[in-house]
């Protein structure tokens, strides 16, 4: 049982050769032309699908930003 069921180096490489990681697909971005990641937001401009949707993130961290302090603010009085 020992040696009749071990696997040749051969046998073991044939089958790990479609283990291999593929490369992640990037395409053009169709409003500033950088190249990008398929289904994820453009990094220069922020837009995914035609939408900005980064500034609105950045829009909503900033509403974040200006609600932090006054909440500070009612708890020091």
């Amino acid at each position: 049982m020992v040696n009749h069921m071990r696997h040749t180096r051969g046998h073991t490489r044939n089958r790990r050769s479609h283990h291999a990681l593929k490369a992640a697909g990037t395409i053009l971005c169709a409003d500033c032309g950088q190249p990008k990641r398929k289904h994820i937001a453009c990094a220069s401009c922020g837009k995914y699908k035609g939408r900005d949707v980064l500034a609105k993130q950045a829009k909503a961290d900033k509403m974040e930003a200006q609600k932090a302090p006054k909440a500070k603010k009612a708890s020091k009085k």
